[in-house]
Formats: structure tokens, C-alpha cells, sequence
């Protein structure tokens, strides 16, 4: 049953419904690769597919634009994987069941893959669309982006003519950015020492949940909350006022998307059950106080556990673990002094893991500025050092400066006003987007980013706005028509 089958425009949910049956998680592209590809092929456009998985799909120009530069559109088919818990779903192999409520659409208790299905959809029904006045087109899907662009920095770009790319990886309408963030993972892995539980001593599940989360660039400057940053104050506080042991902690899926939930097994004395219920009910109603304008149902649950585990960490790695968690800095580090409320520079605390051979902590590290996203990573390398661990970064992408003449930007922003009587927005994100990886591969490359308005990507609560994707789906046309 197609549940997007009657919203418009229907040649676009057509196709993000028919992706989103197929799984497509970072690093499990494969299989919505191929079908791109598959599809290029039967339209018979020439087709390029790698072994990253990148697919390029190239439409001749309509008559009269035989002339015209080619111009590029360019989105990734990847998606962020996540869920509410108690959600039953498998992303290597369920679909995503998309829905349309309230102007939205929406996912059953997952991502709804929006960012960046949405570009996906787009790009297949302009192949499709025999009506169009265009240039040469040429349709770039990237694969791995929100692991760390992986697709884009594995892309041949010999294999591109144009020298102008529209980005469809934005999610507000009537914004066209112009440059973004930098950014790096990087990650402290601390050795762990073990010890075995004492008798006379009881296992309780701590979970830290019901966080509003997020997308860890365009996200946040908003002040919610970080589940594995209380999940660190709450391991402090515990082990100040009472004795107890961690087994593992645990918390968040990506480390581009700011955590939501975090959980950690300590172990207590039976006697002491009671104590331990009544400091979480008391950081809870401290987090519900300090978070009261951002997050709506956050809830710290206690669940005494009937095993035990085979082991707790020492009495120095609990000392290590919580500070590290404590010390990683989390949020807005430096807002821009160039654009106002931009910010500057960020970490994102996303994931926390618990190995028989390391504590890992993962975090995403993004800045407009070199040397301030250099400064994020020595503090963490600094932390990594004071606690025995080490220090690692690993995908790094470079910033998308400011390009202050801009034919395509110009073109945009006519067409903009034009059609909807009003001007756009010349905007900067704090996200990381592929152009900054392409504009360093494509000598002379004039770039900008637009997108439908989309709300709490990166989080089960993701949505879609059905008429903004209508209006963005004709402004895209029309400004295809007008790079002549």
C-alpha cells in the first residue's frame, strides 16, 4: 500500500517512498546504489557507478540548451539511523514506513531518511521529467556522507563537466547557503581494568531517556540536552554519595547526531538499593529543572537487574570514565564574529561505548575556522592524556568558504524573488556539507546549497514539509530553466 500516494507533487513521493523501502544506512548503500544506477540506465542516460558506490547520472540538455554549461545537482542516498526504544526495526532490511500527517511527513519511530532522500527523489523525477527546459544535467548521489563523506572524498571528479553544482542536502526553505562548516571525528579510547562483584551486592540498569536530540551541526546552538554528557554528571553524583560500580555506560548512535539516550549497569550493595532510587529520582528532577525550556519528557529509570554481570570496572577506570565524560566539552565553543548567530565552533559528545579492552568516547568536532577546530582537538587529546587513553580523529572534511562572486548564487536569488515575490536568504550553516570536499576536487566550481523545510533530523521525530518540498520542487525547475 502506497501511503504518500496522494500528495503532491506526486512524480517526487513517488520516488522518496519507493527509496525508502530500500535500506540505506551509512555504509549499507549497496542495494540503493544499484537501484540508481538500474534506473539511470533504463531512462538510458550514461551512467557512472564506483566502487564507493557513488552513482553519476548524465541527461543530454533539452532543445535549445545545447550550449549551455552542464550544471550539477548533488545530494547523498545515505540516512541517519535512529529509533525510539521499544521501536521494532531493523535498518539493515525493514523499510521506512513514511506516512503523511498534518502537512508533514513523517516516520513510524524511526528517521524518516528526509536527509537526504528528499535530493534523491528530486534528481530522479528531473532524469525523469521529459518536459523540462534544462542544460546538460549531471546528477551526483554520494554514498557515506553522514559517516564522514566518505563518498564524496572517494568521487573521481574527472567525470564532471559542470562548473556549477546545486547542493540538495539543506533543510530550510527559502535559505541559500553559501558556505559551511569544517569537521573531523575524533575519538579517546581508555584502557579499562576489571574486578569482580562483590557477594551481597545487586545489578541495576541506569537509563538517562525521552531527550529531544538532534542534528549535532544545525542543532547546537539550541540548548538541549546530551544524554552521554548526564550520563557523566550522573556517574559523578552517584559515586560521590554512595558506593557503586559501572559495568559498562553506554549512549547515542551517531556521532553526528546529538544523543538521546544513554544507559550504564552499576552494581550496589543490596542494602543500598533503596539510596540508589532516590539519587536518581533527584537528579532527574534536577535535569527536568535546568532543561524545563528545551526538554519536554526527559526521565532518568532505575531497573534492578536479576543478573549479574561477570565484571566492574576498577576503582581508577570508574575515576577515568567519568572524567572523561565529564571534561568533553559539549555544545557552541565560539559563535562567528563575521555573520551574526552563526555559530563558530562546536563538539558533539555522540557516542559512548563500553569494550572488554576500552571505554570509547566519539565526538564530532566542527568549525568554520582551521585553528579553532586545531583547539577543540587538543583539548580532547589533552583529556585523552590525563586519563591514559588515546587520542584518534579520522574523516576529515575541509570548510566551504565564502564565494563572493557567484553567477549561480546571482541566477538563484532572481529566480527566488521572481517567483515568490520575496528575497532569499544568503545563509551560512554550521553543518558540514559535501561542497566543502567537491570545491577542493573541482577547480573553479560555483556552488550553492538549497532544501525543503525539514525539522528534528538525525531523531525519530524527523519531518518533512509536504508543500515546502512542492514549492522547492518548482523553484528548482524553474531555475534550471533560467541557467541557460
Amino acid at each position: 500500500m502506497k501511503m504518500l500516494a496522494n500528495i503532491q507533487p506526486a512524480e517526487v513521493f513517488e520516488i522518496f517512498e519507493e527509496i525508502s523501502r530500500i535500506p540505506r544506512g551509512s555504509g549499507n548503500e549497496e542495494a540503493v546504489s544499484n537501484f540508481l544506477a538500474n534506473a539511470g540506465k533504463c531512462m538510458g542516460y550514461n551512467v557512472y557507478q564506483d566502487e564507493a558506490f557513488n552513482v553519476v547520472i548524465k541527461k543530454p540538455a533539452s532543445e535549445g540548451y545545447e550550449d549551455s554549461p552542464a550544471v550539477i545537482l548533488q545530494g547523498h542516498m545515505d540516512m541517519v539511523c535512529e529509533k525510539n526504544k521499544g521501536t521494532e526495526h531493523d535498518f539493515l532490511k525493514d523499510p521506512i514506513m513514511a506516512y503523511a500527517e498534518g502537512g508533514y511527513v513523517k516516520a513510524e519511530g524511526t528517521t524518516l531518511g528526509a536527509d537526504n532522500g528528499i535530493a534523491v527523489a528530486y534528481m530522479l523525477a528531473l532524469l525523469k521529467d521529459k518536459t523540462l527546459n534544462h542544460p546538460p544535467l549531471e546528477m551526483v548521489f554520494t554514498s557515506d556522507e553522514e559517516a564522514g563523506m566518505n563518498g564524496a572524498r572517494a568521487l573521481d571528479c574527472s567525470v564532471l563537466e559542470g562548473r556549477r553544482l546545486i547542493n540538495l542536502d539543506s533543510e530550510e526553505e527559502g535559505h541559500i547557503l553559501t558556505c559551511c562548516a569544517g569537521g573531523l571525528r575524533a575519538s579517546i579510547t581508555i584502557p579499562v581494568s576489571w574486578e569482580r562483584p562483590k557477594s551481597g551486592q545487586k545489578a541495576a540498569k541506569i537509563s538517562i531517556k525521552g531527550l529531544a536530540g538532534g542534528h549535532s551541526g544545525a542543532d547546537i546552538h539550541l540548548q538541549r540536552a546530551n544524554a552521554n554528557k548526564l550520563m557523566g554528571r550522573l556517574v559523578k553524583f552517584l559515586r560521590q554519595n554512595m558506593e557503586i560500580w559501572f559495568a559498562e555506560i553506554e549512549g547515542g548512535n551517531m556521532d553526528n547526531a546529538i544523543p538521546r539516550e544513554s544507559w550504564a549497569t552499576a552494581v550496589v550493595n543490596e542494602t543500598d538499593t533503596g539510596i540508589l532510587k532516590g539519587l536518581c529520582e533527584a537528579f532527574e528532577k534536577m535535569c527536568i529543572n535546568e532543561y524545563r525550556n528545551t526538554e519536554k519528557n526527559i526521565s532518568v529509570e532505575l531497573m534492578l537487574e536479576a543478573d549479574m554481570p561477570k565484571n566492574v570496572f576498577s576503582y581508577v577506570t570508574a575515576q577515568k570514565a567519568e572524567a572523561a565524560l565529564m571534561l568533553t566539552p559539549y555544545g557552541v565553543k565560539t559563535m562567528s564574529t563575521d555573520i551574526p548567530g552563526l555559530v563558530e565552533s562546536s563538539n558533539n559528545l555522540g557516542i559512548v561505548r563500553t569494550c572488554d579492552d576500552g571505554f570509547k568516547l566519539t565526538c564530532a568536532v566542527r568549525s568554520s575556522v582551521g585553528t579553532r577546530k586545531s583547539l577543540i582537538c587538543g583539548e580532547l587529546e589533552e583529556i585523552a592524556a590525563l586519563t591514559g587513553g588515546k587520542f584518534e580523529t579520522h574523516g576529515e572534511y575541509p570548510a566551504w568558504e565564502y564565494n563572493p562572486k557567484s553567477d549561480l548564487r546571482d541566477v538563484m536569488v532572481s529566480v527566488y524573488k521572481e517567483m515568490f515575490g520575496k528575497d532569499a536568504k544568503i545563509d551560512a550553516i554550521h553543518a558540514g556539507l559535501e561542497c566543502g570536499l567537491l570545491g577542493q576536487k573541482i577547480e573553479g566550481i560555483d556552488m550553492v546549497s538549497i532544501g525543503p523545510d525539514m525539522e528534528n533530523v538525525h531523531t525519530p521525530n524527523e519531518k518533512l514539509s509536504i508543500e515546502s518540498v512542492e514549492r522547492t520542487w518548482r523553484y528548482i525547475k524553474k531555475v534550471l530553466e533560467n541557467l541557460k
